[in-house]
């Protein structure tokens, strides 16, 4: 029990780091996803099939190949150097948005189309429709997934790791390198990384209840 309360300064930075890079990933992973879904449901085949391939290719492949491509493959280009943290986020980010993309395509073509001809009748365009109609909606409709796949995010920051970003998982590996105490420091990283998860369901089961009142 000692080793733990010594070593809880040190994962304390650790699991801040991987706050850090979860919630930078989770926004820009959102925004892609965005974007993709939206290319998804183009009228125009040659943005749906670039969408396509981009989330076929994201969800067909590991996340620690993407992690390897991302930081070894591309920094073996002479015209591009990513640091460890820049290279973790884009993956985690990318990886999310893929999957974000077909939960948010999901979510508008779950809308009753009956909504976008009332909109039009209204007289509002296409893109005021999906901005103050459908995709508020939506989101609602979408947010239990998304709380699943920000959760599978957070636990995937823990590969980000094996390239030396200074995350909870691999402070744990040092603090055990140094003390052999590999029980009671697993134990101690798995603790702080269920309170994260466990709040963040806790904020979703919020947000939902939030919504169903309005």
């Amino acid at each position: 029990m000692e080793v733990i309360i010594d070593s809880l300064p040190y994962l304390w930075e650790g699991l801040k780091m991987t706050i850090y890079v979860f919630v930078i990933a989770i926004i820009i992973g959102f925004i892609i996803g965005l974007i993709m879904a939206l290319l998804r449901l183009s009228p125009w085949w040659i943005l749906n099939w670039i969408a396509k391939i981009f989330i076929d290719a994201i969800r067909g492949t590991p996340i620690l190949v993407q992690l390897f491509f991302f930081y070894f493959g591309l920094n073996s280009l002479e015209f591009i150097s990513l640091d460890r943290t820049t290279a973790g986020i884009i993956t985690v980010a990318i990886n999310a948005g893929a999957y974000f993309a077909e939960i948010i395509r999901a979510g508008i073509q779950s809308m009753d189309k009956g909504q976008t001809e009332a909109a039009r009748s209204l007289g509002l365009t296409s893109t005021q429709n999906m901005r103050y109609i459908i995709l508020p909606q939506a989101f609602r409709r979408m947010l239990p997934t998304f709380t699943n796949q920000g959760i599978i995010s957070l636990k995937d920051t823990s590969l980000l790791s094996v390239i030396g970003i200074a995350d909870l998982t691999q402070k744990g590996q040092v603090v055990i390198a140094r003390t052999f105490e590999a029980f009671n420091i697993w134990l101690a990283v798995g603790v702080m990384y269920f309170i994260i998860i466990y709040l963040l369901s806790l904020l979703s089961s919020f947000l939902e209840r939030r919504f169903e009142l309005r």
